[in-house]
């Protein structure tokens, strides 16, 4: 997958501030905060989701709330250059909601969300089946601190240069 950098000017980056805050805001609404037409904030939408930079609009589901408590991260080794025949097959499990190529002993990740440890155990059990598994290794995550990235902290961040990280321990 090819990746490539696109220069946004400061009207498509404050469109994107506001959109990554709240997706499902007017563009008559944006256009007003912004003291612009709402023409040329729908254009400038409009070609940011040409671009791909706007890959689609979405809700933040508390999965909680829903009886989804259970979240893994599984580690996958796999042989015989069949990881993205793996990952393609177990991006279509729905309780997968992440799969990524990484570095270090293992080579995949995913992360899966569940209601009950059996769900759990029975993905580990599927995927434990397949051929090119050599070793997974699974980690459930007890609690979750920060679950999000902000655009705002990373434009703001690129701007001055530096990484905010305090040193109080």
């Amino acid at each position: 997958m090819k990746s490539f950098s696109i220069d946004l000017d400061n009207l498509d980056e404050k469109i994107l501030k506001i959109l990554s805050i709240n997706g499902s805001i007017s563009h008559r609404k944006i256009a007003k905060s912004l003291n612009k037409s709402p023409v040329t904030i729908s254009k400038r939408i409009r070609e940011l989701e040409l671009k791909g930079v706007i890959k689609g609009y979405t809700v933040n589901i508390d999965y909680e709330k829903l009886g989804y408590e259970l979240i893994a991260f599984i580690e996958l080794t796999i042989s015989k250059g069949r990881m993205l025949e793996i990952e393609n097959n177990l991006s279509k499990n729905p309780h997968v909601f992440g799969v990524y190529d990484i570095t270090g002993s293992y080579d995949a990740i995913i992360f899966a969300r569940f209601k009950t440890r059996s769900e759990l155990s029975e993905l580990i059990k599927i995927i434990n089946t397949y051929k090119y598994i050599v070793r997974t290794n699974t980690h459930i995550i007890l609690n979750t601190i920060k679950n999000e990235t902000s655009l705002n902290d990373l434009l703001e961040n690129e701007k001055s240069e530096k990484i905010p990280i305090t040193n109080q321990f």
